[in-house]
């Protein structure tokens, strides 16, 4: 089959993609900026102690499963050893061209397609394609804010650094931490280094709730939030079936009451586990409010840490200003400081498509207008794939690379624009209300990756069997329960 395809990024969308369309026949490139495969399990921008959040059967490709001496949550050296070996096995890593930077793109002129402006290790070069596919992602470029006295407390010897700037943990050893932010990365970064810097302390603006890797010691949350189940808990923009039930009024009432009590009880059950009440950490939210960010694990160790004393910990804060050595909080609080490091999200932007080009793919919020997360309007030859936050990352990225796949092959025909501008508005409006306007310029997907993955599916014609939906509502959803998919994709080519 004629087409070449530039991919950019070689993280878990961009290898599942190139593997999906070579075998098609394509010919593929990836461009990663970064010296190894893996995103944001790159070596080269891995944080100390980083790991999955979800338990390996569900993280895995749903053809090439995790090895079997690997923990239930894999560290982020094994997936990235898991990733090149997926790449090594389908052929994709002689197709990946490292350390090369995309610096520009435009329309090419002479032909439907796109040039590239690369920056590699022979100096920068143009290449032109059929197609272009963005999966560098939605965790591609470092947000840190611009804190007041940044200048004169890196002149003095400190750093501030993002999480995924911070991959040595000797960078702390007898230093006083100061780590910004809540998230995942965050806690992580701050539990691992506490007890080898001079003192570790958490900045925090707003406390979340963050789940236990086994609620109440015993049940691994995989039960309760990775199937089905876990997802109708929370209400999708249509509710049909049994998630009508759970959420509905008048005569179906008695299934809201069962889901609003099944919430707290958990709610309940989290809350004694971890001692928030105790150790003031008590977000004061309903447990449900999960929903408008990404779910976050807790570090193991992390609240012991906190409760001893060994992680200081400032809630309702922020820093305002940082001078050598020290940083002031709003909280009027002053605490010595050599090194800060933030766990304060990304910036949502693809910097190198042209500005008439971003003017189409994103709104003036700067939210991504993408069908199916994937196709932006008006732009030829252009996708992404990846530009969502979900809980099953991988398995959104696997089944938008086989949908990806049916559209360049002409076995997927869109509505038109207006039909899909319209859904477009409608999903934006359900993110922004259901979030309260955080939904990463429009990528949050959480708590609804199932649900993203079905609509791919029905689009295609390739749903899975009855049974095993039926199956996956009460046993947590795993990777290889739709390794059918990619068969009969593959059987109907």
């Amino acid at each position: 089959m004629a087409g070449t395809i530039a991919i950019v990024g070689a993280g878990i969308a961009g290898l599942c993609t190139a593997k999906t369309l070579a075998a098609l026949g394509f010919e593929v490139t990836v461009f990663e900026k970064e010296p190894d495969l893996g995103g944001v399990w790159s070596s080269s921008r891995r944080y100390p102690g980083l790991t999955t959040q979800n338990p390996r059967e569900t993280y895995a490709f749903s053809d090439w499963p995790m090895p079997d001496d690997y923990p239930e949550w894999p560290s982020g050296a094994q997936m990235q050893a898991y990733l090149a070996s997926y790449a090594d096995h389908f052929g994709v890593t002689p197709r990946i061209r490292f350390s090369h930077t995309v610096l520009a793109t435009r329309e090419s002129a002479d032909a439907p397609g796109w040039t590239l402006k690369l920056a590699g290790p022979g100096g920068e070069t143009e290449q032109s394609f059929d197609w272009l596919i963005l999966c560098n992602g939605i965790f591609s470029i470092p947000a840190v804010p611009p804190f007041p006295g940044t200048d004169a407390f890196e002149a003095a010897g400190g750093r501030v650094l993002h999480t995924s700037q911070f991959t040595d943990p000797a960078q702390a050893s007898g230093r006083h931490v100061l780590v910004v932010g809540y998230g995942k990365s965050s806690c992580d970064v701050a539990n691992a280094i506490a007890a080898r810097s001079a003192s570790t302390t958490m900045v925090v603006r707003h406390l979340i709730w963050k789940i236990p890797k086994r609620i109440g010691n015993v049940l691994n949350f995989k039960h309760l939030f990775l199937n089905r189940l876990g997802e109708g808990l929370f209400p999708w923009m249509e509710l049909k079936g049994f998630e009508a039930f759970l959420h509905g009024s008048g005569l179906l009432g008695s299934g809201k009451f069962i889901r609003n009590a099944l919430l707290a009880t958990v709610q309940g059950v989290i809350g004694r586990q971890l001692g928030l009440k105790r150790i003031g950490l008590d977000p004061g939210t309903p447990l449900e409010t999960i929903a408008r960010s990404t779910v976050s694990l807790v570090s193991d160790g992390f609240y012991d840490k906190v409760a001893s004393g060994q992680l200081g910990f400032e809630r309702d804060a922020e820093i305002v200003l940082l001078a050598p050595g020290r940083a002031t909080l709003s909280n009027g609080r002053d605490l010595p400081a050599d090194l800060v490091i933030c766990g304060t999200g990304w910036h949502q932007r693809v910097d190198f498509l042209p500005d008439a080009t971003r003017a189409r793919v994103t709104d003036r919020q700067g939210n991504f207008r993408l069908y199916r997360s994937m196709v932006p309007l008006g732009v030829p030859r252009l996708l992404f794939n990846g530009y969502n936050s979900s809980f099953f990352c991988q398995l959104n990225a696997e089944m938008g690379a086989i949908w990806i796949a049916a559209l360049l092959t002409g076995r997927l025909t869109l509505p038109d624009e207006a039909a899909q501008g319209a859904d477009i508005d409608r999903r934006l409006a359900w993110m922004d209300a259901r979030t309260g306007g955080r939904h990463c310029k429009g990528t949050n997907i959480v708590p609804f990756s199932i649900h993203h993955v079905d609509e791919l599916l029905v689009d295609l014609g390739l749903e899975l069997p009855r049974s095993v939906r039926l199956a996956q509502w009460v046993r947590t959803v795993r990777a290889s329960d739709f390794a059918s998919v990619g068969r009969r994709f593959r059987a109907g080519a």
